[in-house]
């Protein structure tokens, strides 16, 4: 097996039987077992790729990532900061697949999994949609369309069914509501809905 060998100085642990082959790789990141992370991968700060993970050539990750166990993450899918993805969740990239059509990486379908998402093991995201800042996507959900900002979304296809504070505790808001306030019962911070989607308030 090859490992590249990337500077001590950036103080990463990847473990020897992992197969890294990018060095756009931040300080901090942990990278175990088994795992896979491609050369032209990117790979932020503080990330915990876990093992049988699948980085793919073109693949964005921010800091403080955590990808868990058995997950794969295509090229054009990114990932900014502090998101989770839980195990086995499953990230495309093409949206008419065949197997004897071959596409070059700007024909393949964007994903963008915006920042403090949490994504739930063996959640499915069907390629082209942007997951919402905060949104919490539940265990085995399919993914199909956009999820707004704190949504909490769960089933086949997902439908929303809550929303979600930043201290991931489910707010007293029915998802009819087009306006309002409401507070964390567990936090206190306070969040507007203004024409259906939810805001932080200072």
């Amino acid at each position: 097996m090859s490992v590249t060998v990337l500077p001590v100085a950036k103080n990463l642990f990847i473990h020897p039987q992992a197969l890294v082959e990018s060095t756009d790789i931040g300080p901090g990141t942990r990278i175990w077992a088994f795992a896979h992370v491609m050369q032209g991968a990117r790979i932020g700060q503080r990330c915990n790729i876990g093992d049988h993970s699948f980085i793919e050539s073109g693949a964005i990750i921010g800091n403080d990532v955590t990808v868990k166990n058995g997950v794969a993450v295509w090229d054009r899918v990114t990932v900014e900061d502090n998101v989770f993805l839980g195990p086995n969740c499953v990230l495309t990239n093409d949206l008419n697949p065949r197997t004897y059509i071959r596409k070059s990486s700007e024909a393949l379908t964007p994903t963008l999994i915006r920042a403090n998402a949490t994504i739930g093991a063996n959640a499915t995201i069907v390629c082209g949609v942007i997951v919402g800042c905060y949104a919490f996507i539940g265990a085995g959900t399919v993914v199909i369309r956009s999820v707004r900002d704190f949504a909490l979304v769960a089933g086949n296809p997902a439908r929303q069914i809550g929303w979600m504070c930043i201290c991931a505790q489910k707010l007293p808001l029915p998802v009819s509501t087009t306006s309002g306030f409401s507070s964390c019962s567990k936090c206190g911070r306070s969040f507007t809905i203004v024409n259906g989607n939810l805001h932080l308030r200072p």
